[in-house]
């Protein structure tokens, strides 16, 4: 490029004898063969062009590149370690770039030499276009010097205007805003009751705006009037704090909303809002403080005496001899003070709030909570709210690490403090229940309150649940397993209990937190009254007299049952929750309590039950008549009768409860529910192997009628009145005539509904041939195998067993050829039909 440059501006300047074209020449004329003049020319454009070549080589490309650095390629080269190589290459590209430069020159000489002619012309014609442009430059200075003077004196009049119209527009605000001062004045002059604040806000608005949008400030008959403006806003804000402070105290919605609209109208809503919010706000807060400042509270009850005399402080706020008592009420009654406090700020901020949700500027339409409240911004009431609440847990878990005395108030009255706060919580959600407007505290506020005093919540619990198992631990303990506690510490036991539901009832949710606790106890109780039963065969005899273990067993057994039946008794006042969460744990207490007694009536049901199977060593079917109409009992119903008369005299006895306990009670005790499943058992058990009786002659049906008498009036007087079992007492009264009925009035009478199906299909094998075998023989089982199994089977799989030695019946006669079947037989079919339809029908519901 430079060398370009410098041909151009040799081409430009007349030749000298050093130009480029001189020595050129000089070159020219040295060389006398013209041929090797062109041969050098043809060879040159023949010859490859060395910027193509520069363009692949890796070195002479860089030099191409736009953004090409000398001082980039000058490092790498001397880093490569080549630079004598690099330096030659480089002297080589200039020599070629010279030769082909001056090939080049060479080859357009004539061309170069046209150009030079022309930059000649263009220079002549460049000398002509100058001299015009100084010709113009000239006739625009005439030009200007002529209008200057017209546009200086139009700039002038333009300023002068301006400055008129801007000063009669400020003598027109400055006249409108001291006519509106004086509107203001003559209000203000008024007296305080009628003073109209609504209208003088509006003024004082409009004449600071005035005053401000228009820049007044500086005449001096304004500035002197904005000070009297001053202090007239400073009085009309006085009166609407008042009115609005009012009618906040007074919970009076028309005076809250003139006093808002007072504001409304100075601009100032949303900070006087927002400073109402906070003075309420720290009121709140600075009560909680108050109310637990164990200071404060030992001194003022003291009397004021000062800190050192009785009833005062030592250390964090103990108090010390003799104030303890002083310091608890005054504790209370400083917290009785802050929740009625925080009742009505509460109640008050809701009011305030409820007022800017209902009221709209009369002319604007706008409704002022749009102006105090953006959109995101929480509530009025969620901000204090939140502010008491944050307080309030600060506070208590300041109180709890800080202050034993506080901390066993508060832990031993728990429910009272629970019942403060529940209070509070409940006169304002009334008392903000309003149609269509949010109430004051939202579930979540609630919620979050009752957590604050969580701390001491978990405290009352715990101490609950201590008070409760070290009672149980000291009358039950795990180390003498032979000691019965006696009816009084079961007895303070319950009352303890009683007295911890008492203190709680008042709440249903914390009456549950209780009752978990309470529960946890009974499970306590239960497992070391479990541990101190009795077991093995010395607890489960029934033949001797009742030994210690066993009236060891009934006293715990009494004594788990009193608990349960008390306990169970106050249950039924409170709500239906409180059963459900005391249910499992009384029902491990009762099942205990059954436990302990229960194996002896199990024992008892397994020896009667034995006597009972000695009905099939007796023949029923040849004794005579003279025999069956002996007033003595069967050898054993004789038996079983001494066994029932034993076990009441032992044992019975000693369990049941007398007849004025069970009606103070009203519930049916363990032993006595023992007592009548044992005696239905019994019943049914007789019942099912009378039926099995085989065969049964006439005077054998009289024999067994007597013992039925005799069954029933040994159970009646010495287990359970017979007339209260029911079911099983209908089945033996109705038994007794049946075995008396002949075969074909038997299926039609009505005594059938009060036995079971299986028992009248049992009887009917001893009406029925000796080829009709009873499952009992066809199986070849024992009665006792086949009472099991009996116990373990419906109806209808009893009838399956049945029906199979009916088929083996049938099979028989038809083998022998007869037509006829045995009476007994149709009927069987049709009795076991109808237990297959009752079974279908079940299975379908």
């Amino acid at each position: 490029m430079a060398s370009s440059a410098a041909i151009h501006r040799s081409c430009l300047s007349p030749p000298s004898s050093s130009s480029p074209l001189q020595r050129l020449s000089t070159f020219k004329d040295r060389d006398h063969n013209p041929s090797s003049l062109d041969s050098t020319a043809t060879t040159s454009t023949t010859t490859t062009n060395p910027l193509a070549n520069f363009s692949t080589d890796p070195i002479f490309s860089l030099f191409l590149s736009p953004d090409f650095s000398s001082t980039h390629f000058s490092s790498q080269a001397l880093s490569s370690g080549s630079a004598a190589s690099t330096a030659e290459r480089l002297q080589d590209g200039i020599r070629l770039l010279e030769k082909q430069l001056r090939s080049e020159v060479l080859s357009h000489h004539d061309h170069l030499f046209s150009q030079l002619s022309s930059l000649r012309d263009a220079d002549s014609a460049l000398s002509l276009v100058r001299s015009s442009v100084f010709s113009l430059q000239s006739s625009v200075r005439r030009v200007r010097s002529e209008i200057s003077d017209p546009h200086s004196q139009i700039k002038a009049k333009t300023t002068q205007l301006s400055n008129l119209h801007t000063t009669s527009l400020n003598l027109q605000f400055t006249i409108k805003v001291l006519r509106l001062i004086k509107k203001l004045r003559d209000l203000m002059e008024a007296s305080a009751e009628s003073l109209d604040l609504l209208k003088g806000a509006q003024l004082h608005y409009e004449i600071l705006g005035l005053t401000n949008d228009n820049d007044l400030s500086g005449i001096d008959v304004v500035d002197e009037e904005l000070r009297w403006v001053s202090e007239a806003g400073a009085k009309l804000r006085s009166e609407g704090m008042k009115m609005l402070e009012r009618g906040l105290e007074g919970l009076n919605q028309a005076e809250v909303g003139s006093g808002l609209q007072v504001f409304y109208n100075l601009g100032e809503l949303r900070g006087t809002v927002d400073g109402l919010v906070v003075k309420y706000k720290n009121l709140g807060v600075k009560s909680i403080a108050s109310a637990l400042d164990m200071k404060a509270i030992s001194a003022a009850s003291s009397g004021g005496g000062g800190f050192g005399g009785p009833g005062g402080i030592q250390r964090s706020g103990t108090p010390q001899i003799g104030g303890g008592a002083r310091a608890k009420d005054a504790l209370w009654q400083r917290m009785s003070g802050c929740m009625d406090q925080l009742h009505s700020i509460i109640g008050a901020i809701w009011l305030l709030q409820r007022v800017l949700s209902k009221k709209r500027d009369p002319f604007t339409h706008v409704l002022l909570l749009d102006e105090v409240i953006q959109e995101g911004d929480p509530m009025l009431t969620d901000r204090v709210w939140e502010a008491f609440v944050k307080s309030f847990a600060s506070q208590m878990k300041s109180a709890f690490t800080t202050s034993s005395f506080v901390k066993e108030i508060f832990m031993l009255g728990y429910p009272k403090l629970y019942s403060m706060i529940e209070n509070l919580l409940e006169r304002v959600s009334r008392e903000t229940d309003v149609k269509g407007v949010l109430p004051a505290i939202s579930s979540e506020g609630k919620e979050q309150m009752r957590a604050s005093i969580e701390i001491f919540r978990t405290a009352f619990l715990g101490l609950c649940l201590s008070r409760l198992s070290d009672l149980v631990n000291n009358v039950l303990p795990v180390s003498n397993r032979g000691s019965v506690p006696s009816k009084e510490h079961i007895s303070k036991i319950i009352s303890r209990i009683q007295e911890e539901i008492e203190a709680v009832q008042f709440d249903g949710h914390l009456t549950l937190m209780v009752l978990r606790e309470i529960g946890k106890v009974l499970l306590l109780l239960a497992e070391r009254a479990e541990y101190q039963i009795s077991t093995g065969p010395e607890a489960r005899q029934i033949t001797g007299p009742a030994t210690p273990s066993q009236l060891k067993n009934f006293m715990l057994c009494q004594h788990l049952q009193e608990i349960h039946t008390r306990i169970s008794a106050v249950l039924l006042k409170l709500p239906r929750e409180a059963s459900e969460v005391m249910s499992p744990s009384l029902g491990v207490v009762y099942g205990v309590a059954c436990d302990s007694v229960e194996s002896l009536f199990q024992a008892m049901v397994d020896r009667l039950q034995s006597c009972i199977l000695q009905i099939h060593d007796h023949n029923f079917g040849v004794i005579g008549m003279d025999a069956a109409m002996d007033n003595n009992a069967s050898p054993y119903m004789e038996e079983l009768q001494k066994c029932i008369l034993h076990f009441r005299r032992e044992f019975l006895s000693r369990l049941l409860p007398s007849s004025k306990t069970a009606a103070a009670t009203g519930t049916e005790s363990i032993s006595t529910k023992l007592a009548r499943g044992m005696a239905s058992r019994v019943l049914m058990f007789f019942i099912r192997h009378a039926s099995l009786v085989r065969p049964l002659s006439e005077s054998g049906k009289l024999r067994m009628a007597r013992d039925m008498a005799e069954l029933e009036l040994a159970v009646g007087q010495n287990l359970f009145p017979v007339e209260q079992l029911g079911g099983p007492y209908r089945a033996l009264r109705a038994f007794r005539p049946v075995i008396f009925l002949d075969t074909s009035q038997l299926e039609a009478s009505p005594l059938l509904q009060d036995l079971r199906p299986s028992t009248i299909l049992h009887h009917l094998y001893s009406r029925g041939p000796s080829e009709l075998q009873s499952p009992l023989q066809r199986n070849k089982l024992t009665a006792l195998q086949y009472s099991l199994w009996l116990d373990s089977q419906g109806e209808d799989q009893i009838w399956r067993g049945i029906k199979a030695t009916l088929d083996d019946y049938a099979t028989v006669v038809r083998s022998r050829g007869d037509k006829e079947f045995d009476p007994v037989y149709p009927i069987m079919l049709r009795i076991g039909s109808s237990i297959s339809e009752n079974s279908s029908q079940s299975d379908r519901t």
